[in-house]
């Protein structure tokens, strides 16, 4: 099942509980707007390269749209849309006051020299430039790209409507970057898994993992797990993957992977199959890499406990039922990998505020958020008697739909600060909305 089939079953499962109108239905599965552009730049040699970029603003009830743009060869519409989708149940779940967008190129950056990756960002940047703004849609980045290619897009975008720094988040901390953010998708991780393990009497110390995909996500969530006492027992990356049972050194495969650009190669560990590292003996599995990565062919021979999703849709709905069945349980990626995208509203803030936050008080920030919110999520489980994707879905879906029909509500009002001259009992409903 391709993403966007995948989340719009999880949304319509979650609308049947919550019991949405057909018609609100609707009108929260289709996005706001979508946008395809052809970039063409001059490549080193001299030759003409041609791209597709895409951005989808899928619903803005809530506030501006929010999402990372993402630079992958596989990058196409049906998983942009799914992804901008599922940002606008994250920002919801994660109460922060964002909708959600999504966007990227379909390119591959390690084909592309440094300068290429500049020109191709900065024809993108113009042309999407008059379509995200600040109180808009604010770009981060996402795969394949990084501060550097936000530090792009901020002096593209600038150069159009004035220095902006608000309108990118993730961005070099010299050009109004957040301390922490670098770290706070893994951060938030930590923290879900925290508040999962202690809702079952559990620690992370002595629990062992297994982290499939070991790039921003992945290497900060087994750095601070490791100092927090959990053992790494299995790590893979798009270069290999490698096992020790007995727990892999966190610092010194870190150092490897800086100075050879993957964990290929280190001697700490095993090598073992790719595929395999998924179905690794472990406590804990986080999916930290593409989507789509767990699935009926291989849910069975996951031995994991738990499951904390660091990537977007990285389990098929089929694979979820078999979990159910096996007890398995999953933390859902709307709410675990929700880190990232807090911090970049810590940043938004920061900017528009242009007042800086020390880095104890953004990590601070984020613990409380992500501890509310997994406490939110339960509720809801409680309340629809789910399991946890569910309970993240319907709390998300709920506050956008809340949201949704707060603002078009037709309500008489019957007082205020400031008015005006009219007698509202002989103006109908529809003539009072026309009216305000």
């Amino acid at each position: 099942m391709n993403a966007l089939a995948a989340t719009n079953r999880n949304f319509k499962l979650a609308s049947r509980l919550l019991g949405l109108d057909s018609k609100l239905e609707k009108s929260l599965l289709i996005p706001f707007r979508e946008i395809k552009v052809e970039c063409t730049i001059p490549k080193d040699d001299g030759t003409l390269a041609s791209f597709i970029g895409f951005r989808v603003q899928h619903d803005n009830a809530r506030g501006p749209m929010k999402g990372g743009i993402r630079y992958h060869p596989e990058v196409e519409p049906d998983e942009v849309n799914a992804l901008a989708q599922l940002m606008t149940w994250k920002t919801a779940v994660a109460k922060i006051p964002y909708g959600g967008a999504k966007g990227g190129i379909g390119c591959d950056p390690s084909e592309l020299s440094i300068s290429e990756l500049e020109r191709l960002t900065r024809v993108f940047t113009q042309k999407i430039h008059d379509l995200i703004g600040i109180h808009t849609d604010v770009p981060a980045p996402d795969m394949g790209t990084g501060p550097q290619t936000m530090a792009w897009m901020l002096d593209e975008y600038s150069k159009f409507h004035g220095h902006s720094p608000a309108v990118v988040t993730g961005k070099p901390i010299d050009l109004g970057g957040s301390l922490g953010r670098d770290a706070a998708t893994g951060r938030g991780v930590l923290f879900a898994t925290e508040a999962l393990l202690n809702e079952h009497g559990k620690s992370i110390s002595g629990q062992r993992f297994v982290i499939q995909g070991f790039g921003n996500v992945g290497s900060w969530a087994a750095k601070l797990i490791n100092e927090k006492g959990g053992k790494i027992v299995a790590v893979s990356d798009v270069t290999g993957a490698i096992k020790n049972k007995n727990g892999i050194d966190i610092y010194s495969l870190l150092e490897h992977t800086e100075e050879n650009r993957g964990i290929k190669g280190f001697d700490g560990a095993d090598s073992i199959d790719h595929d395999s590292v998924l179905v690794e003996d472990c406590d804990i599995l986080i999916p930290a890499a593409l989507g789509g990565v767990i699935n009926r062919e291989n849910a069975n021979e996951i031995k994991a406990k738990f499951i904390i999703e660091g990537a977007n849709h990285p389990t098929d709905p089929e694979a979820d039922e078999i979990f159910k069945k096996k007890g398995v349980v999953i933390l859902p990626d709307i709410y675990a990998n929700s880190g990232g995208v807090t911090v970049s509203y810590f940043e938004w803030v920061q900017n528009i505020q242009g007042f800086m936050w020390d880095e104890e008080n953004v990590n601070k920030e984020l613990q409380n958020y992500m501890t509310r919110g997994f406490k939110d999520l339960k509720e809801m489980c409680k309340t629809h008697s789910c399991d946890l994707r569910m309970g993240a879905f319907t709390l998300g879906v709920n506050r956008v739909a809340q949201a949704t029909v707060i603002r078009v509500a037709k309500i008489p009002y019957s007082g205020a600060k400031g008015g005006i001259g009219c007698d509202l009992s002989e103006l109908s409903i529809s003539e009072l909305e026309r009216l305000t």
